[in-house]
């Protein structure tokens, strides 16, 4: 009777370097699959702005509503306002930046006019000697 020895197999890096296996034959995974580099999982459209996914919704929305579709036209519908919402939030945010950084110049403007007279000297006063006059 033959003993049967397991089986051995050969390491073929194919340049890879070694990867251990776990239970079930998964393989450890040192680094992120998901999300690298900065980039997002959708390789294929670049983010777009928030004034042209409404105005693209907005669109869909009167499209499906002429066809009749009222459900899939709602949808949409709310599609473009939660960027409405967003393009209403962000106009808001910049007008708050613009008028807290117009204070900030005048407060800094006040700032350098207080500190200008404070290092202007008033000219000085020729001093007034008594003359002795004699009679």
């Amino acid at each position: 009777m033959r003993h049967r020895r397991p089986k051995r197999h050969r390491y073929r890096s194919n340049n890879r370097g070694h990867q251990p296996r776990m239970n079930g034959g998964e393989h450890l995974r040192l680094h992120s699959q998901g999300f690298s580099n900065g980039r997002s999982r959708n390789n294929f459209k670049p983010q777009q702005s928030a004034e042209k996914l409404f105005e693209k919704y907005s669109t869909l929305a009167k499209e499906a509503l002429s066809s009749g579709d009222k459900i899939l036209s709602e949808n949409y519908f709310q599609h473009a306002d939660h960027f409405m919402r967003i393009i209403d939030n962000k106009k808001l945010n910049q007008a708050q930046n613009l008028v807290n950084s117009e204070t900030n110049i005048s407060q800094k403007n006040d700032s350098n006019l207080s500190q200008k007279k404070d290092n202007v000297t008033e000219p000085a006063k020729p001093s007034e000697e008594k003359k002795d006059i004699k009679t």
